[in-house]
């Protein structure tokens, strides 16, 4: 296995071909959920912008509701978005609720289960503290403060955060353009009816899915057939899209129908590695052609899956600035059975998880880890990782997983 390379060269490999993230555009808040970051989110207006209530109740001065029964005058109220623009004396609150200012000359607020009022009159069921239930202006953030690093996805929380911090529109990295071929004389469009010989098509299906949910604008190639002249149709077509990266499914091996590499050879591809220490997925090929990345994946569709996992998904992370493309996505989990010693290649094993709360998981390998079997690897919930040249484990070991039944960004 000396020819093959390590997984984590790989990857590196991969990273580094990636000339710089694509270039940015600006877009409407409303439309930038998933995308990613170009530049970062500064705070414009500091958050609360006063002191705001945590609380209903009455803004009070501490010192004169230090004591049960003492009893206050109100003279007005400060409601969210109507705030009391008076000033609190001696004996004086002022009816308050949740997020409203906290009016001039009060310095806790006094809340509405301790506290009697009867004609004007709040009387005090329980001594306050100087600050209760009081939000300090800032708390949350200020004027000018960085809130988001360039190079994170944008979900839910940091929209919601952007928003408050008074952005409109954001500056985001445009999606990557990720072409998609599938090839093989064998291999027919979903809904089609197969020849005896033939087989539906679904790793393009799956790549694209992977890809959309990493950030990328995907370019559909369809099915190229095994023919010199049909693949470099292909890549011309992926080409003229001005894809940034082309993946490939299929054909990547070195059997007389495997004509990937070949064709892409003759259209000036230059080749960064061919072959990775990895199971399933062996057959990996990595290279540009021109402006354009390429990455050659196994036709097998377990492998192809498990490759853009740990290879485009990256890529195309990288391609959109982010400092984490690269990042160990694997997590702790425990064996929920036996395993005999590994060989030179890094495994990913499909498996199950039995979870407890405060535990560990408990990552069970399937018995069956066929590279064919789509099967299996839809009711897995994980990728189990065996280094190169594990010994035996024993159920119980410690172990690291992949989950497949979470939302990769």
């Amino acid at each position: 296995m000396s020819d093959l390379i390590p997984v984590a060269e790989a990857l590196a490999r991969v990273l580094a071909s990636v000339a710089g993230p694509v270039e940015p555009e600006t877009v409407p808040l409303a439309q930038a959920a998933g995308r990613t970051l170009a530049a970062d989110i500064g705070a414009s207006r500091t958050q609360p912008p006063f002191p705001a209530s945590a609380m209903d109740g009455y803004a009070v001065r501490s010192a004169d509701a230090s004591e049960v029964g003492a009893s206050l005058r109100m003279i007005g109220t400060s409601a969210a978005g109507h705030g009391f623009s008076g000033r609190i004396g001696a004996g004086e609150t002022v009816r308050i609720f949740t997020g409203a200012p906290v009016p001039d000359g009060a310095d806790a607020i006094l809340i509405q289960e301790n506290a009697s009022a009867e004609d004007g009159t709040v009387r005090v069921l329980e001594p306050v503290e100087p600050m209760r239930f009081i939000r300090r202006a800032g708390l949350d953030f200020t004027a000018g403060e960085t809130l988001i690093p360039a190079g994170m996805s944008l979900d839910a929380r940091r929209l919601a955060l952007a928003a408050a911090a008074g952005h409109p529109r954001l500056s985001v990295r445009r999606r990557p353009r990720v072409a998609i071929l599938a090839t093989g004389d064998e291999l027919v469009e979903p809904g089609a009816t197969p020849g005896w010989d033939q087989i539906v098509a679904s790793n393009s299906l799956a790549l694209a899915a992977l890809a959309a949910e990493a950030g990328a604008d995907i370019i559909d190639l369809g099915i190229a057939a095994d023919d010199h002249a049909a693949l470099a149709d292909a890549f011309r077509r992926a080409r003229e899209a001005r894809a940034d990266l082309l993946v490939t499914l299929g054909g990547a091996s070195v059997g007389d129908h495997d004509l990937v590499q070949s064709a892409l050879a003759k259209e000036g591809l230059e080749l960064g590695f061919w072959r990775v220490a990895l199971r399933p997925g062996k057959p990996l090929m990595h290279g540009r052609l021109g402006d354009m990345l390429v990455i050659g994946l196994p036709g097998n569709p377990v492998s192809s899956i498990v490759c853009g996992l740990l290879f485009v998904v990256p890529a195309i992370r990288a391609l959109q600035g982010d400092p984490q493309a690269g990042a160990d996505r694997s997590e702790p989990a425990r064996l929920g059975r036996d395993l005999s010693a590994n060989d030179g290649r890094a495994d990913y094993m499909r498996a199950s998880l039995t979870v407890e709360p405060g535990q560990l998981p408990i990552a069970t390998a399937e018995q069956r880890q066929d590279s064919s079997m789509l099967g299996v690897l839809g009711r897995s919930e994980a990728l189990l990782i065996r280094a190169p040249h594990a010994p035996a484990a024993t159920a119980g070991d410690l172990c690291r997983i992949i989950r497949l039944d979470r939302r990769l960004f």
